[in-house]
């Protein structure tokens, strides 16, 4: 484990030298730490590069996450959110059965404003010195065009193959998925006729599944940051536009956070008047025993990392046969995850976050089982 804040200077590179931060007192005994195997803290002071990388695990293969860059107002929350989405990609491949860790890395930066060439190649040449430990990915203020530069400088990148360029909206459709599971297992329906459902975020997730909810007989309740975003969405599905505020309060069948997490909390939950929660946001849940809190009000939660795995799928499935068909086609396996795990939920009496969670912790234990035998 490898966590630390300031005080030495290391070179990592054979042109770089890396201020790697050092010595975090509190560090192991943060909420949000979960036994993670590596956190990197660097700073390349030539291009103003401020990163956090955060391994979660390796068992089952190397840590495949995105790269957010966002200005955040303070390291500790930078940390939190690398902590806390690097933890949530071990779950979405664990949970998928497919041959990859979870690790997610940040960079303390304004995208709009401080993003440069030479910040980005700094910031391959980071991923590059783990040695494969890490795998890249475009995230929230990064690109696939940002990827490629980071590209020249390691050979560890999503975002390689000509699929990948063409982009598809495969975490929209891995929430379609399994909200079909959920909608046919909460309502006893074949699709989304009649249902209302409110979508909070319209961005690379929430706009796409709009559409394939309205297509599929769904009223829609939108809301977003962005104006513009909701006009389009009342324009183009009938939608309609309400406040940030109020998206949790609206008498609904369904709601679907597609933006931030931590959106559901003591303070929204008992706003909520719906029976269903699936969505592509990471992290929905505030804390752990919101969980619990949604149960007690009678409210389906569809894991959050079950439903927002398509992305994870889509990079592993580029690598077998990258045609946009083949892709959708493996991230649907969702669905079925998904039914699985709300039928053994309603089986045992836990919630499905529970199962979920169990699934992914035996086959996290079974791979640490291996390697030992090995």
């Amino acid at each position: 484990m490898l966590a630390c804040r300031a005080s030495f200077t290391q070179r990592l590179l054979t042109n770089d030298v890396w201020r790697v931060l050092c010595g975090v007192p509190d560090m192991f005994g943060k909420l949000d730490y979960d036994g993670h195997e590596r956190v990197v803290f660097a700073h390349d002071e030539a291009t103003g590069l401020k990163a956090i990388i955060a391994l979660h695990s390796t068992r089952l293969g190397p840590a495949f996450g995105g790269c957010r860059m966002w200005p955040y107002e303070d390291d500790e929350r930078a940390l939190t959110d690398a902590l806390r989405l690097s933890r949530g990609m071990t779950y979405k491949a664990a949970i998928c059965e497919l041959p990859y860790g979870g690790g997610k890395s940040v960079i303390m930066a304004d995208p709009a404003k401080q993003k440069t060439p030479q910040l980005l190649a700094a910031m391959g040449r980071l991923v590059e010195s783990l040695g494969g430990r890490y795998i890249i990915a475009d995230d929230v203020g990064t690109t696939l065009a940002d990827i490629a530069v980071m590209r020249k400088q390691t050979r560890y990148t999503a975002g390689a193959t000509n699929a990948a360029q063409a982009r598809l909206a495969v975490t929209a459709y891995g929430v379609l998925m399994s909200m079909q599971a959920a909608v046919a297992h909460r309502f006893g329906k074949a699709d989304f006729s009649g249902l209302r459902i409110s979508v909070q975020g319209l961005g690379n997730v929430g706009m796409p599944l709009c559409q394939s909810l309205r297509e599929g007989g769904a009223e829609l309740i939108v809301a977003d940051i962005n104006d513009r975003r909701v006009a389009e969405a009342k324009q183009r599905f009938a939608a309609k536009g309400v406040a940030i505020e109020d998206i949790y309060s609206q008498d609904a069948d369904i709601f679907a956070p597609c933006a931030l997490g931590a959106v559901l909390n003591d303070q929204s939950i008992p706003r909520l008047r719906v029976k269903l929660i699936c969505g592509g946001a990471n992290n929905q849940l505030y804390a752990a025993h919101h969980d619990r809190d949604l149960a007690d009000r009678g409210i389906l939660f569809v894991p959050d990392y079950l439903a927002s795995a398509g992305g994870v799928i889509d990079f592993y499935q580029e690598m077998i046969d990258d045609r946009p068909e083949a892709i959708l086609q493996s991230v649907e396996r969702i669905r079925s995850i998904t039914r699985l795990v709300l039928e053994s939920a309603k089986n045992s009496g836990r919630t499905a976050l529970q199962v979920a969670d169990r699934m992914v912790q035996q086959r996290l234990r079974a791979a640490s089982t291996d390697e030992i035998r090995g």
